[in-house]
């Protein structure tokens, strides 16, 4: 776990190296597996949804204003990668639990929970280096991440990606994701000062 003042929350140097196009091997990866553009930033296929009657979470924040709905699934999987020509997917939040499994490549996560907590952490499958391969992020807590280099010597390539597994419960429904609109929602959870360090992951909206 990092401090969020040091430098390595820096936004991804790849546009301003001239680095804006995915290597044959990822956009290989793209197409093995029908990744289409996400709107957070990236790209994303979403499937083993059930199609069976589970409560929604819709309006969670009042008990009776859950309901039966056949739309709702009980899990979903999505598959989601960040490339060099889209190095960053910003802050969000889901109402719905979500598992993190690291497939390939190498990443930095930035969490903020709802008390204004933050948590950030390089996710690697170099477990020698303690990084991390699965994690969890609970309802209501804003998520963003951004792609590292794979080649520490080199620095920076085409070649770099980030490929996650998420699995959502209960499943994944447009209606329970909300983006971080604007840097005022941010400062009113971290403060002045690193919502300046933090804007990047707003994006453009």
């Amino acid at each position: 776990m990092s401090d969020i003042n040091k430098p390595d929350i820096e936004k991804p140097p790849y546009a301003c190296k001239g680095i804006v196009k995915p290597s044959e091997k990822v956009q290989r990866l793209i197409k093995g597996l029908g990744l289409q553009k996400h709107p957070e930033g990236g790209n994303y296929l979403q499937s083993g949804d059930s199609n069976e009657p589970v409560l929604t979470i819709k309006q969670a924040n009042s008990p009776r204003e859950r309901k039966l709905s056949p739309l709702k699934n009980y899990s979903t999987l999505i598959h989601y990668l960040i490339t060099c020509d889209a190095p960053m997917g910003r802050f969000h939040v889901n109402r719905s639990r979500i598992i993190h499994i690291l497939q390939k490549g190498r990443g930095r996560y930035v969490l903020i929970y709802p008390d204004g907590r933050l948590k950030t952490f390089v996710v690697d499958l170099n477990t020698d280096r303690c990084e991390v391969e699965r994690w969890v992020v609970p309802g209501g807590v804003y998520k963003a991440s951004f792609l590292l280099q794979l080649d520490d010597v080199n620095g920076e390539s085409a070649d770099d990606h980030l490929l996650i597994s998420e699995i959502v419960v209960p499943g994944f429904d447009f209606e329970d994701h909300k983006f971080m609109l604007s840097k005022k929602v941010l400062e009113n959870l971290v403060g002045t000062e690193k919502a300046g360090q933090l804007k990047w992951f707003l994006g453009k909206h």
